[in-house]
């Protein structure tokens, strides 16, 4: 994986040549999120308040908050509103939480706000009268049970104050062991009289705590509660495009094949020539079918992290880039010079720059004889010989072992590489279409096709 760092002209080349891809990306994500705001958009949100009265422990209040999302007072709900939805189904609309000041705060979800506020009125209405319920059809034994409780204690006040009373009027004046021992018992008689008054205040302040109030008609919100539909599309759209350029870029640092000129000639032991642009042929050589189609309208059928190429202005200025290529290689003894053209047979843009070499020298009348020699790029056989070797392949195709390896294979068969074409292929726009296609240029006779293995 190459471990260069992500520019911001990198980001801006990738949306440049896949702006296609990521925009189809972003619709697709918008769609998704539409789709996603049915089952996660809650629609409109409101709450009513329900405050208990009197002092209440805090498992009491979670289980008054349980009692308000039950099936029975959602079960009344429905059926007072007319929904013809059960209790069951209701409890994903329905929430409750305990807040501060013995507060049940029920929150309900509607379609519309007129539909969330009545459904939060109606269930604390129904939640007031069940608990109610729920208090009187116990209030007999609890009622009984505290009246009894507050006898003992009444009596248990009375007896203690006349105690004190007594014992009062038979202290005397004086630090005797009597008084003392009296004044002792006088101070435990009042801690247990105290102890009784707060009892007998706990119990008249619990007979209380069964009142329930509802703290007003619940709100009708002004807007739909979070996540809306547009939130939804928006975040669809935005985590798609943004999936998209962080594959783009992964899938750039994970490919190992060279894009750089100085990697590609260190590869091979030679210096890169030149870089010349390929036009695509108008009809042949192209892949066919919808799925090629689509890919060519999207823009993917070529890689979008390739450093750019010069494109020639016409086939004149492309003709001239293969001479100087031809001029910048050492001549023979003789004064001709003779090269082993190595391309890929899996290269067709690569393949096209070699045929154009053979026009372009036999047009020239150039004292050049080119050998062509298709290989197989993971394993290269080069037939044997001494002269020099001339490397065609396309910017991009091949990476750090394939051209080591055909480096060496050069070497085995007594070669020297003595320089690099790079091509890349071009889409040809406008006049330039009509000229006749590079993919089938006349052969030169100087110009001899050895296959590989066949020598």
């Amino acid at each position: 994986m190459s471990e260069d760092a992500v520019r911001l002209s990198t980001v801006g080349v990738l949306l440049r040549r896949r702006w296609r891809v990521l925009l189809l990306l972003a619709v697709v994500g918008a769609g998704v999120g539409a789709a996603a705001s049915a089952v996660f958009s809650p629609g409109y949100e409101t709450s009513a308040s329900v405050l208990l009265q009197g002092p209440r422990q805090a498992d009491e209040l979670l289980t008054q908050a349980q009692v308000a999302t039950s099936s029975v007072v959602l079960d009344r709900a429905s059926a007072t509103l007319g929904l013809r939805v059960s209790g069951t189904d209701l409890q994903k609309s329905v929430t409750a939480s305990v807040a501060q000041g013995n507060v049940v705060t029920i929150t309900t979800q509607g379609d519309s706000p007129a539909a969330a506020q009545q459904l939060a009125d109606e269930v604390a209405k129904e939640f007031v009268k069940y608990s109610t319920q729920l208090l009187s059809n116990s209030a007999d034994t609890a009622a009984q049970l505290a009246q009894e409780q507050r006898e003992q204690l009444r009596q248990q006040v009375a007896q203690t104050n006349q105690r004190i009373l007594d014992l009062a009027g038979s202290v005397q004046d004086g630090q005797t062991v009597e008084a003392v021992q009296v004044r002792t018992e006088l101070q435990g008689l009042r801690t247990s009289l105290e102890q009784a008054m707060n009892n007998l205040t706990a119990a008249d302040a619990a007979t209380g705590s069964g009142t329930m109030v509802v703290l007003g008609p619940a709100e009708r919100p002004l807007a739909p509660a979070a996540p809306t539909l547009p939130q939804l599309v928006a975040g669809g759209a935005v985590l798609f495009l943004l999936a998209g350029l962080l594959g783009h870029l992964f899938g750039s640092r994970a490919d190992r094949r060279l894009r750089d000129e100085e990697e590609i000639g260190a590869a091979l032991g030679a210096p890169v020539l030149a870089a010349v642009d390929v036009p695509e042929s108008a009809g042949r050589g192209r892949p066919s079918g919808a799925r090629a189609r689509l890919r060519r309208i999207l823009g993917t059928d070529r890689p979008w992290h390739l450093p750019p190429v010069p494109a020639s202005a016409d086939r004149a200025s492309r003709d001239l880039r293969y001479r100087r290529v031809l001029t910048r290689l050492p001549p023979g003894p003789d004064g001709v010079r003779r090269l082993l053209v190595l391309v890929a047979e899996d290269d067709p843009a690569a393949q096209r720059a070699v045929a154009r070499f053979g026009a372009v020298a036999a047009a020239e009348r150039a004292p050049v004889e080119l050998t062509v020699a298709e290989v197989t790029a993971a394993q290269p056989i080069v037939p044997d010989g001494r002269g020099g070797v001339l490397v065609v392949l396309s910017l991009g195709s091949r990476g750090a072992w394939e051209l080591v390896a055909m480096a060496r294979a050069c070497a085995d068969a007594g070669h020297e590489v003595l320089g690099v074409v790079l091509t890349r292929a071009v889409r040809v726009r406008g006049k330039l279409r009509e000229e006749p296609a590079d993919a089938d240029p006349p052969q030169a006779p100087a110009v001899r096709d050895v296959m590989a293995g066949s020598v």
